[in-house]
């Protein structure tokens, strides 16, 4: 954790700005919490606990700055709220996706590679070269279609 939270530091001062203690913060909570899709709301309740005097403002404006950088991804799961992960974009990201219950709201993640088909056809389709995607899944988890 240490050495993202230093090469997060280099990063933002090659862009004149600083790590300061409450961005620190609010990149720690997120790198705590890798395994679960937090809202703005939900990282500034637990940066909270550690920095009463922080601001909503303060932890958006670092959500913020560190989607710009890529440092975090935001995500829009269909609730209308953005949720926020920790992810350098590289190319095991490219396999990131999302299952989620519309009964309960839980979020699965899952790594399986399913469009390298529909890549190639859009490269050769529309000469277009992707980057990156989500692929979001609705549905009922186990758990729910048992109730």
């Amino acid at each position: 954790m240490e050495k993202i939270i230093s090469e997060a530091a280099e990063k933002l001062k090659a862009l004149d700005f600083k790590l300061t203690a409450r961005r620190e913060m609010t990149l720690r909570v997120l790198l705590e919490n890798r395994d679960k899709h937090l809202s703005a709301e939900e990282v500034y309740n637990l940066v909270k606990l550690e920095a009463a005097d922080v601001g909503l403002a303060t932890v958006y404006r670092a959500l913020e700055l560190f989607q710009e950088l890529g440092l975090i991804r935001a995500i829009d799961f269909g609730d209308g709220r953005k949720r926020y992960e920790y992810g350098i974009e590289d190319d095991s990201d490219l396999h990131h996706h999302h299952l989620i219950c519309t009964k309960c709201g839980r979020i699965i993640e899952f790594n399986v590679d399913l469009i390298n088909e529909i890549e190639s056809r859009i490269k050769r389709e529309h000469n277009f070269t992707m980057t990156s995607h989500q692929l979001k899944i609705f549905g009922i988890c186990s758990e729910c279609s048992g109730k």
